[in-house]
């Protein structure tokens, strides 16, 4: 597995059947029907190129300052185009722009990760950008990874997302509390459990890990069951792995950790809450990506903590399952499609992206932001670049080709993974149901395809 940072030609995108950048899926897929109407029939029009166009940050929480910064920037290069920031938080990001799809009010641009790409381009929201690509200053200077990756993530064969970023999932430590507990550094999960345990005093309030049970727990709770049993494959033929009897264990043996090594509050706890715990207390470790490192920074200095790349097994292989890439969308219904281009060429350019993901901790889709120097300063966005390029990591493909993907990944099963904390289901039952629900929607998309 590589990620790789030379410059694309879209001649060499095309002929790829897949590529994975970092922890991100790639998986070739047929193409749809579209009429080349936008939601409801509305086509929108290209503009004049001035005006005011609308944006959706689909990450309001933690971004809503770098990009504003950004913003502002555009303004001076384009003083008759003004943006209107509207910030979402992650967590209502799909039910808005579901809803909107169906109700009206879409933004000109939108973040769209490759999770919830494929929903939202199977309602025929979203503008192809290839041929915008081809004519734009941006030609050549995107990762040809993570172009490789959003193509295939929208499930038609088409560019509907420009990248931004790549995140990886990272094992955050506290060092200090680390080293006065004699602890070694918790590179495999043997040695993770250990100090789960050892840095566990719940009399002190002093906890070894923090989970994630609220928002987003999912995709965690997947990439320490495969990272735990070394399975490399998300299908088994048209079946999936979730539900594998090692992956049942190894997940038992993760949820155990609540209450015992973690804090009871732990169970509704998002990621801006996790961070946010572990930024001010005293918890030994932390399952994150790359975007909470400047938080971590600002909190902790950093001599405090460590960010490494997921644990290994004790023979030192890495299992991890994919991270989407982030990227801008522009939406069929605009007004103004060429101011939209403008804003959205802008925010992916050299400047821009370095600014935005030396903000994130985040690995640069441009390919000239990634050579800059901020790079090699933050650890664990350098240490997860080399981790993926040296070949040694196995990625789990998650299907974020699958239009119910993000629905069957959050609404449908966040709470039932609170359940299986409490007790209240079992972790067998859990992967079961959702099993049952990947396997109909693979069946269903395969059978789409034709």
């Amino acid at each position: 597995m590589k990620i790789s940072m030379r410059r694309s030609s879209r001649g060499g995108r095309r002929a790829a059947a897949a590529v994975a950048v970092g922890a991100v899926l790639a998986l070739t897929a047929t193409a749809c029907g579209d009429d080349g109407s936008g939601a409801g029939g509305d086509k929108g029009d290209e503009g004049s190129g001035k005006g005011e166009i609308t944006f959706w940050d689909n990450n309001t929480a933690v971004r809503r300052d770098i990009w504003m910064e950004i913003i502002k920037d555009f303004k001076k290069k384009y003083p008759d185009i003004k943006v209107n920031y509207v910030g979402v938080p992650a967590e209502n990001v799909q039910s808005k722009y579901d809803t909107s799809i169906q109700g009206g009010g879409l933004p000109d641009v939108g973040g769209v990760g490759a999770a919830m790409l494929a929903g939202i381009a199977a309602q025929n929201a979203l503008e192809p950008l290839d041929a915008r690509l081809e004519k734009s200053s941006l030609n050549g200077k995107l990762n040809e990874g993570m172009v490789e990756s959003v193509t295939a993530a929208g499930g038609q064969e088409k560019l509907f997302t420009i990248p931004t970023s790549a995140s990886n999932g990272v094992l955050y430590y506290r060092t200090d509390l680390f080293e006065a507990a004699g602890l070694d550094a918790p590179t495999t999960w043997t040695k993770f459990y250990e100090a789960a345990d050892k840095l566990t005093d719940r009399d002190k309030n002093e906890f070894g890990y923090t989970i994630r049970g609220g928002a987003g727990s999912i995709a965690q709770a997947l990439d320490a069951m495969y990272g735990q049993t070394g399975i490399t494959e998300f299908w088994n033929g048209d079946k999936t792995t979730v539900n594998d009897p090692k992956n049942v264990a190894a997940l038992e043996k993760y949820v155990a950790l609540y209450k015992k090594d973690t804090p009871e509050a732990d169970v509704n706890n998002d990621f801006t809450k996790m961070v946010a715990q572990w930024d001010s207390g005293k918890i030994g470790m932390l399952n994150h990506n790359l975007g909470s490192y400047q938080d971590h920074v600002k909190a902790l200095g950093v001599d405090k903590f460590r960010g490494l790349a997921n644990p290994t097994s004790d023979d030192g292989t890495r299992v991890q399952v994919s991270n989407p890439v982030d990227g801008l969308a522009l939406f069929k219904s605009s007004k103004n499609k060429t101011a939209a281009w403008k804003f959205i060429e802008f925010a992916a350019s050299h400047e821009s992206n370095s600014k935005w993901n030396e903000s994130a901790g985040a690995i640069p889709s441009n390919t000239e932001a990634a050579q800059d120097a901020w790079i090699d300063e933050a650890e664990p966005t350098k240490l997860a670049a080399e981790a993926l390029s040296s070949g040694s990591t196995k990625i789990v493909q998650l299907p974020y080709y699958l239009p119910d993907w993000n629905t069957i990944s959050k609404a449908d099963n966040e709470p039932n993974f609170q359940k299986v904390l409490l007790g209240k289901m079992s972790a067998e039952e859990f992967l079961d149901t959702v099993a049952e629900q990947l396997n109909t929607a693979q069946a269903e998309w395969t059978a789409q395809q034709g």
